[in-house]
């Protein structure tokens, strides 16, 4: 079939759930037998978000070709078990970036080069790269409606609507009807003025998506439709679900798809959501909790953590019971404070990061966790610091330490990956993507992936040294995952723990909720058998 495009904006405030309605409506389609793709644009300047503070703008989600992207693409992926790639994140900076290669090369033939055509051709040609791959392209916009940095991106597509034809593309309007409690009433005037707005750039949305805290009352709707000049049926509620996963089943039941499928014309209306109301139903019914301390340095925005705390839950799912996530700061974490920061909690995981601020806390927490056989699992800088712990507790090495931490140190257990020596930007210059796994047999690893070969994405540039690995390992913590070559260090693990293993690579990007990361899994399965054990 001819790819067809949707288009979702925002208007009024930020923060209404667009990445969670495209994600959704991408499941939907998806479960109508269509081939959906979600893409991203994003107003900002930075060519990736990859060397943002992840305090500003959460975490970055790495694809499998190893482009650092917006943290949407990872709501993207866990619901449509879509895995995406670099065309699918694209900001301004990209798009600028891009033009101006082309205009050093000549490619314009010496024409002055302008926001119309080139920059919003350069956006168009990132819309139209899955023709032919996807039937349909979902397309959301960063920012607001009205938003300076985002024009071009609007410009773009109010043009592939006249590009197309019209039952090719539908352009969905995600606002907010703000409630007055004073009044007890919700008012639609702000969204009235984001779609005046909206189609004073050319656009007039198909469809509106409605954040509401409450019930949307008959009366509110058939206003909007008749002053936002959409029809009553396509003013589609958005309420506060019970849990993330079930928006899309809250959307099906508004009509979001149908009126997409409508609109679009597409011939597979009728649903098949039974796997995913399977999923919703074993959320529901979820008995028992487990309590995770993740203990991490960008606490100021939990978002930052947003794929590992999701992957955890998908954990849960799994193993049939609630997790509770602590979002512990590791300044927090002393030797003095670390038993009554960390001791009611049923399993303990340490993220990725950078910079040596809040480190030692982060040690200090592995110490506790291998001392007191609490389930432990780490992540990228996570596994570095264990390596670190046990160096300097097990093996005596006392100012073991990362290279990216410690110049001097003469016992660098973490050091930088040769291929990184000589890199001086920052921007996506990282060991970044999909890379091969090799798991020893007989070790806790291969009990969690059940397999020799595996694939994980990664984002790091120091590594394990392996001229401790003998020393390490007669001691006790194994290399028990290695690159196929056997010259990187992927996972370790100490053997004589109930649970503790740490991976080199960020397996959270490859988590869904109705098919967690198997490490996650294991993990969550270790800390209910804990909490048994606490009781």
């Amino acid at each position: 079939m001819k790819t067809k495009y949707i288009f979702i904006t925002g208007g009024v405030v930020s923060g209404l759930g667009k990445g969670i309605t495209a994600s959704s409506l991408g499941r939907l389609l998806k479960n109508r037998g269509y081939k959906v793709v979600n893409q991203k644009f994003d107003p900002y300047i930075n060519v990736d978000p990859g060397t943002m503070n992840p305090k500003e703008h959460g975490e970055v989600f790495v694809t499998e070709d190893g482009a650092e992207t917006d943290l949407d693409l990872g709501h993207y992926e866990r619901f449509t078990d879509v895995s995406l790639n670099h065309n699918c994140s694209v900001s301004s900076g990209k798009i600028y970036q891009n033009v101006l290669t082309k205009e050093r090369r000549g490619d314009y033939l010496g024409k002055t080069v302008q926001v119309i055509p080139h920059v919003t051709n350069e956006i168009k040609d990132n819309i139209y790269s899955f023709e032919g791959q996807a039937d349909i392209v979902i397309t959301e916009l960063g920012g607001t409606i009205g938003d300076i940095e985002g024009l071009a991106f609007v410009e773009a597509i109010r043009q592939v609507g006249l590009e197309q034809d019209p039952d090719d593309v539908v352009y969905i309007h995600v606002t907010l009807l703000p409630y007055i409690s004073g009044s007890c009433e919700l008012k639609s005037k702000p969204t009235q003025h984001s779609v005046k707005e909206l189609q004073s750039f050319g656009i007039k949305p198909d469809i509106l998506v409605c954040r509401s805290e409450i019930d949307i009352p008959e009366d509110i709707r058939e206003k909007l439709a008749l002053f936002c000049n959409v029809r009553p049926e396509n003013v589609i509620p958005n309420l506060t679900a019970e849990n993330l996963y079930a928006v899309p089943l809250m959307l099906e039941k508004h009509g979001l798809a149908k009126a997409v499928c409508k609109k679009l014309r597409l011939e597979k209306i009728e649903p098949q959501n039974e796997e995913w109301e399977k999923l919703i139903e074993n959320i529901r019914n979820l008995s028992g909790v487990v309590n995770i301390a993740l203990v991490g340095k960008y606490m100021q925005l939990q978002d930052s953590y947003l794929s590992v705390a999701e992957s955890l839950r998908h954990g849960g799912f799994a193993n049939g019971v609630k997790v509770n996530i602590g979002f512990i700061d590791s300044e927090t974490i002393t030797e003095e404070t670390v038993k009554e920061v960390l001791g009611a909690y049923d399993g303990i995981l340490v993220p990725g990061g950078f910079g040596n601020r809040g480190i030692e806390g982060k040690i200090t927490a592995i110490k506790y966790a291998r001392e007191n056989n609490v389930p432990f699992m780490g992540i990228c800088l996570g596994m570095q610091m264990a390596v670190v712990e046990f160096a300097r507790n097990v093996l005596g090495l006392k100012d073991a330490n990362s290279a990216e931490f410690s110049e001097t140190t003469e016992n660098p257990v973490i050091h930088i990956m040769e291929n990184q020596k000589n890199v001086t930007e920052k921007g996506g210059t990282m060991r970044l993507g999909s890379y091969p796994c090799t798991i020893k047999k007989d070790t806790l690893a291969y009990k969690v992936y059940g397999e020799e070969h595996i694939t994980e994405r990664h984002r790091h540039r120091f590594e394990y040294n392996n001229d401790y690995k003998a020393c390490l390992e007669a001691a006790g913590l194994i290399a028990s995952g290695t690159s196929p070559d056997g010259s990187l260090v992927e996972i370790v693990e100490y053997k004589n723990h109930p649970f503790f293993i740490a991976g080199q690579f960020h397996p959270e990007f490859k988590s869904r909720p109705d098919r967690p990361a198997p490490i996650f899994k294991a993990f969550i399965k270790a800390a209910k058998e804990y909490f048994k054990i606490k009781k």
